[in-house]
């Protein structure tokens, strides 16, 4: 089984590094361990920063090859759904748009998914995993405004909770649409007992102990494919 990556820093391993002060690439990324011990290839396409808009333009460069993967994992909207913080600073009784509209968010991964199936590949989804609101409201307000942010959030830290996980509402709904299968790493982290200590400093990124905790689901996941992949070869014959 071979199978490529898309998706934005999450995917592609990186952590906040405290004592660096300073943001790496975790050697022993879910992506990487998952891997290791599977034995399953795995090439990953992802980059950080990236929005279904840059995630659709990488595709373009890899879209000759998609056919050479049994499946293709898809992970989006951790970036999608940011904020320019400096402007909501500056304004925060103005209406500030996220990077990606929820719907053109829609729209790009309903058609990243037709692409990988025109290509030959199976596509498949993971979820988002979870903020931790008041760790990632902090790092946003460095430097700037907290009290105009707070004004623009109502007073309410957890609502960029609830922003982001309307986007991770979004790829179920999308995934339940076009039967997709969803590989769910945001219950894995947060069935997990003081789940904040998993994410970094800045309340976004998985750190080491999370990667980890990742690993093991998206094994188990890898193992059902493999599963499903070989009834499905013992049907055909």
């Amino acid at each position: 089984m071979n199978i490529c990556v898309f998706g934005d820093s999450i995917t592609k391993g990186v952590v906040f590094d405290e004592a660096k002060g300073k943001y790496v690439f975790l050697k022993d990324s879910f992506i990487n361990l998952t891997s290791a011990d599977t034995g399953v290839k795995i090439k990953n396409f992802a980059k950080f920063g990236s929005t279904t808009v840059k995630g659709s333009e990488i595709m373009n460069k890899h879209e000759d090859t998609l056919g050479d993967y049994d499946y293709t994992l898809l992970e989006f909207g951790g970036n999608d759904c940011d904020l320019l913080w400096n402007e909501i600073a500056e304004t925060p009784q103005d209406e500030h748009l996220p990077l990606v509209p929820l719907d053109k968010f829609r729209q790009l991964y309903l058609s990243m998914i037709a692409r990988v199936r025109a290509a030959g590949s199976t596509p498949v989804m993971m979820s988002l995993p979870p903020l931790v609101a008041d760790k990632f409201f902090g790092w946003v307000s460095k430097g700037l405004d907290k009290d105009n942010i707070l004004e623009f959030l109502k007073g309410d830290k957890e609502y960029i909770y609830r922003w982001h996980e309307g986007y991770n509402d979004m790829v179920n709904e999308i995934a339940r649409e076009q039967n997709v299968p969803v590989i769910d790493i945001r219950s894995a982290v947060l069935q997990q007992p003081d789940y904040e200590s998993l994410v970094c400093l800045d309340g976004m990124h998985p750190n080491g102990k999370g990667h980890k905790v990742i690993a093991d689901y998206l094994e188990k996941a890898i193992e059902d494919l493999f599963r499903s992949n070989n009834a499905a070869d013992q049907k055909a014959c």
